[in-house]
Formats: structure tokens, sequence, C-alpha cells
């Protein structure tokens, strides 16, 4: 009998772990997972739109101008400032948020 109650307690117990581990991973996905993946998909989606004159910044914190697009090797070529261009990965540029856009020169 005690062996008895001890299972159907044990039995219980770990139900209840189990809805726990569910519900800590639920919370987890919704409120960390899901929204990367969104962030993800946009900064994509505007590495894929970029266009030249477009306002950048790099992933190393380099501000630019997109001047020329290579999209067979995946390499833009930015310009940071007069006669300055710099090549870089198209992977390693996001959209700049922080300034107002460079003018053309």
């Amino acid at each position: 009998m005690i062996l008895a109650a001890q299972a159907a307690q044990g039995g219980g117990s770990m139900t209840s772990f189990i809805i726990m581990m569910v519900a800590i991973f639920a919370i987890m996905y919704f409120f960390m997972i899901k929204p990367q993946q969104k962030r993800q998909k946009e900064i994509q989606n505007f590495q894929n739109s970029l266009t030249e004159g477009t306002s950048v910044v790099t992933g190393g914190g380099i501000y630019g101008i997109v001047k020329k697009i290579d999209l067979a090797s995946g390499i833009i070529e930015v310009k940071i400032a007069d006669g300055v261009v710099i090549r870089v990965d198209k992977g390693s540029v996001f959209k700049d948020t922080a300034s107002t856009p460079m003018q053309n020169k």
C-alpha cells in the first residue's frame, strides 16, 4: 500500500514536471526564438533588396552608402567617405536606422 501511494505521488509529480518543461519551452519559443527568426528574415529581405544609394551599416559598425552590388560573388562596394570605397560581403550589411541617409556625391 505504501508503495502504491508513493507510485501515485511520483506519477503526479512526473506529469507536473513534464507540463512545466513544455510550458518553459513554449515561453522561450514565443518570447525568444520566434522574434529572432522574424528579425533574421527581415535582415535577409533587406540584404536581398539592396540597391545602389542605400544607406547601410556593416557588421563592423562602418556607416556608408552602397555604390555597387555584385550579385554573382555577393560582394558590395560601400562608400564610407569621399574617395574611400570598401568591399564587404553582402551578409555583413545591415539597414542604417541610426542616422539620416547620407548624400550621394
